[in-house]
């Protein structure tokens, strides 16, 4: 990366909420003083923009320097821990009114369709029941490159978005392009649920139905601290948990989201995610707290 996409990038990062940083690296909010945080380096206020470690006697701007600051890190270094954490943030500008305004989803290709059953139940070990569920409602199909398409649903279930998951000999995963995760996310159909878990994947979310048939499980398309839907979730009286995968990040981003609604449970894959659980077990295992 350049000199200059480096800056450009950094560009885009500073404006990061600064108690987002914060609640990431572990931070505590004072309990009297709302600008004021415990942190690993000592007690450190807030103002808007600006921050200020009293006890070290340094402070700083933005998003960057208190990446830098509390992580012990270079310039080039905090760009790259942001921009891991908040992929979101770091596009262009040109490319964030594009995604707001064009939503462009593969066509269905039915004739693929058997080979997305196939990889799903088989290689992943979902029950086909639940797979017929899903197509039925219109919420997963196959496109004409045999990629499952989980459909990421708005208002009136209006499509907002899907994620992508390849199943050539060089598997990937993605978003369909002007997909929109702040306005819908992708579930599997529970009219008398009322409890919700929050899973990183769509893969994820629908071997959490088969482990806990009773919830509501919804994928936030990778791990998130605030995906903007979750009040409306809280508001309409769902017990809500956090079943984001068992490693750093996944760990990270559920004590963020637990700090900005402390409601909010962790439910913990017993291994690294929900489909790892289903894979060796058909029994609901995991840790809570």
């Amino acid at each position: 990366m350049t000199f200059q996409e480096i800056r450009n990038q950094a560009n885009r990062l500073r404006g990061i909420p600064l108690e987002q940083i914060l609640l990431l690296t572990g931070a505590k909010r004072d309990r009297y003083d709302r600008a004021k945080w415990h942190t690993g380096k000592g007690p450190i206020s807030c103002t808007a923009t600006k921050f200020m470690n009293w006890k070290q006697g340094i402070g700083g701007g933005g998003a960057i320097d208190l990446a830098m600051h509390l992580n012990n890190l270079d310039f080039k270094a905090a760009v790259e821990w942001l921009s891991n954490r908040f992929p979101e943030v770091d596009q262009p500008k040109a490319a964030r009114i594009s995604s707001t305004t064009r939503l462009l989803l593969p066509a269905p290709d039915p004739s693929r369709l058997p080979a997305v059953r196939r990889y799903l139940t088989q290689e992943r070990a979902i029950p086909a029941s639940l797979i017929q569920l899903l197509i039925d409602s219109g919420r997963l199909y196959a496109d004409h490159r045999s990629n499952a398409v989980f459909l990421l649903l708005g208002k009136e279930n209006n499509p907002v978005g899907a994620e992508l998951r390849g199943m050539t000999a060089a598997r990937w995963r993605g978003m369909a392009p002007g997909s929109r995760k702040d306005l819908g996310y992708f579930s599997v159909p529970a009219p008398q649920a009322t409890a919700v878990i929050l899973c990183e994947s769509a893969i994820d979310a629908i071997s959490c139905v088969a482990l806990h048939p009773d919830g509501l499980c919804i994928s936030t398309s990778g791990a998130r601290p605030n995906p903007s839907w979750v009040p409306d979730l809280i508001g309409r009286g769902y017990n809500i948990y956090c079943g984001f995968d068992t490693d750093s990040t996944g760990e990270q981003m559920a004590d963020a989201l637990i700090a900005l609604y402390p409601g909010v449970k962790r439910l913990r894959p017993s291994q690294h995610d929900w489909n790892d659980v289903l894979e060796s077990s058909s029994h609901p295992s995991f840790q809570q707290h």
